[in-house]
């Protein structure tokens, strides 16, 4: 049956219905004869996409971003130096400040960060793609799952991993006091999970709101890899490649030197404390420290001026490898059995317990707010420290993924690894303590390793192999801090300039000394309250991170195209059911006014296709190289798909006012 004579008048809907599928209009010609009518070439619901390697992107160094930043670290690290008492005094009240007035801040943004990722993981926004919508992923699932790995091991694992389960073993932790005495066999479930709290999934969380904004404005959206680039819908261009683009980036780079020193300063004691162990020796002293950041960092520059960046990527690997066998060793040698009922111990009472950590702060008393300052708070400004330079690992090697499995696996397995790494380390030092053996967190937390190894058969062999592997990471993490850091000072080049990867690896080893200097006898301390302080601004910055994405996700061409099928199917199947009952099925046509899809959208705003424009560095208009290429190649497939004998294309399709070619 056909469609009756005039109904079209009344069918609110480009999708019209008909009793059978006899009327087939040639609607793809058309749409490929409007696409070109449109200001860029192609209607923003069908872009594909657009990668940076597509964008005429200059890179270079930004000497504002470079001057400034440069400036205030040099300035920083001599106030360190030559006013190591007054830096401290600062440093200490800033942390009081900083604990008191924003601790709430801190807790609420990690825990925003997971519910953010959990929904624009499994809502519609999860199908669309970090790069065009025919790319595949860059890597193989496995290589991915395995750089992942590598992404959630490094130094404050190997330094954690058995110290932070112990302390809470014997200090025990306020609200499960309750339910658990230091000491006993309940508390060492808690501390496990306790500890899981901390770097299982906000820290993961964290990461992948960068990880996934760098790589969705890289390769989907055409800008180069720059934490500024991200806020483009929220603040414009203009103010992204202005001042406070610059500023933004400026704050990204202060994270990165921030709390990858950090992990530079723990590596090192950690090292001195092997030294002290091995040797049989008293205890380093902080000079001593220093002298080992400075070979290290030797190694670090000699690494980097003699271009053995494949070897330093195969060096991480072997590491990689050496601390997978060092966790192995610890686990069937170790109290096998007792790890085994760990685990689902472990996992299953971290979720069951996860509300009740978000919620531990101040509110409870001045205990839990003590331990929350301590403990969670300086993890949550420890991981936004840590976000910018491991968000932009991730974003690089997670090209081509959807949304949906970017949330899926960044969440889940580095964050499992890390609750396992715990459970191998702590809970051996933890059922070792309970049985008799000298472990206490009084002997230092950098010993704590060591002190485990001791319980162990070929000690000596265990702890020089820890010392190798603390120190490789020491090499590989400030490599690679120092090219992330390089990329941002240089507008995005991902193989910034050796000279400024070098300068960038000296300030990192400049900071890690001053922290140990500001600490003197609890450099940890130091430490601590350096990372909590240097990472308010960046926490900031990942609030509006957030509701930049989601800006640019709403107006995504994916996003478009669903608004439109809904809208299109909705009116289509009302009329239908309306005029033909049961018996009808739908074709496309042309519509005008109520009856078209998107009757209610202005698909030629700017807001929603100046993105997809090729500019130079002012924002100005240079070519249609690639929208050619997406137009050329559309309607050479309507040619190869039309009949013989037929035109491609209806010659009276109408034209748009604005056609620019």
């Amino acid at each position: 049956m056909s469609t009756p004579p005039h109904s079209s008048d009344r069918q609110p809907s480009g999708a019209t219905t008909t009793g059978s599928p006899e009327h087939h209009t040639r609607s793809r010609p058309r749409k490929i004869i409007d696409e070109i009518t449109y200001p860029h070439g192609i209607h923003p619901a069908l872009v594909p996409g657009v990668g940076v390697e597509d964008r005429k992107v200059k890179f270079g160094t930004d000497k504002a971003v470079f001057v400034i930043t440069a400036i205030l670290v040099v300035g920083f690290i001599a106030w360190g130096v030559l006013g190591t008492q007054s830096l401290s005094t600062v440093s200490s009240t800033a942390l009081s400040w900083v604990t008191a007035n924003t601790g709430w801040f801190f807790i609420l943004l990690s825990t925003a960060a997971v519910i953010y990722m959990i929904f624009i993981g499994f809502t519609r926004t999860g199908r669309i793609k970090l790069g065009r919508d025919d790319e595949e992923p860059e890597y193989s699932f496995f290589s991915w799952l395995a750089m992942l790995f590598a992404a959630g091991m490094g130094i404050g694992l190997v330094f954690y991993g058995s110290f932070e389960p112990m302390s809470y073993f014997e200090g025990g932790i306020p609200g499960f006091a309750k339910d658990a005495d230091p000491g006993s066999d309940s508390m060492v479930v808690y501390a496990l999970v306790q500890s899981a709290f901390h770097w299982a999934l906000n820290p993961w969380a964290i990461y992948a709101v960068v990880g996934v904004s760098v790589a969705y404005g890289a390769y989907r959206r055409g800008r180069a890899p720059l934490i500024s680039r991200v806020f483009t819908a929220l603040l414009g261009h203009k103010r992204v490649d202005g001042t406070l683009g610059k500023l933004i980036d400026v704050f990204a780079i202060f994270a990165t030197l921030f709390g990858t020193a950090a992990s530079l300063g723990m590596g090192a004691m950690q090292i001195g404390s092997g030294i002290s162990i091995v040797g049989g020796m008293d205890k380093l002293s902080n000079n001593a420290l220093i002298i080992i950041i400075a070979l290290l960092s030797v190694c670090f520059i000699v690494s980097a001026v003699s271009g053995v960046s494949r070897g330093i990527r195969y060096l991480s690997n072997i590491n990689l490898s050496l601390a997978f066998v060092l966790a192995l060793f610890v686990f069937f040698v170790g109290p096998t059995v007792f790890l085994l009922t760990l685990i689902p111990s472990t996992f299953s009472t971290y979720v069951f317990e996860y509300l009740f950590m978000t919620g531990q702060s101040a509110a409870w008393g001045p205990d839990s707010a003590e331990f929350s300052n301590t403990w969670t708070v300086y993890y949550w400004a420890w991981w936004l420290s840590w976000s910018p330079f491991v968000g932009m690992f991730i974003a690089k090697i997670s090209r081509g993924r959807t949304i949906r499995q970017f949330v899926t696996v960044v969440l889940v397995v580095p964050a499992s690894v890390c609750i396992l790494w715990f459970i191998v380390f702590g809970g051996s030092t933890m059922f070792f303590s309970k049985n008799g053996a000298d472990l206490s967190v009084e002997n230092g937390s950098e010993s704590m390793l060591f002190g485990l190894f001791d319980q162990l058969p070929l000690t000596a062999v265990t702890s020089v192999l820890a010392m190798v592997v603390i120190g490789i990471f020491f090499v590989t993490s400030a490599d690679s801090a120092s090219v992330v850091m390089g990329t941002m000072t240089q507008r995005g080049r991902p193989d910034p300039s050796k000279w400024i990867v070098i300068f960038w690896g000296a300030c990192l080893a400049g900071i890690a000394i001053v922290m140990l200097l500001v600490g003197g006898d609890n450099a940890l301390a130091g430490m601590q309250n350096l990372v909590i302080v240097s990472a308010l601004p960046f926490a900031v910055i990942l609030a509006l991170m957030m509701v930049a994405l989601y800006r640019d996700l709403r107006s995504d061409p994916a996003t478009l195209r669903t608004r439109f099928a809904l809208s299109a199917v909705e009116k289509a199947v009302a009329t239908g059911l309306a005029e033909h009952g049961d018996n009808f099925a739908l074709h496309v046509e042309h519509a005008e006014g109520h009856r078209a899809a998107g009757d209610e959208f202005d698909s030629h705003d700017p807001a929603i296709t100046e993105w997809y424009r090729q500019t130079d560095e002012n924002g100005d208009e240079t070519d249609f190289e690639y929208k050619s290429q997406w137009v050329s190649s559309a309607v050479d497939d309507i040619v190869a798909d039309t009949p013989e004998g037929e035109a491609p294309w209806d010659q009276t399709t109408p034209t748009n006012a604005n056609t620019k070619e």
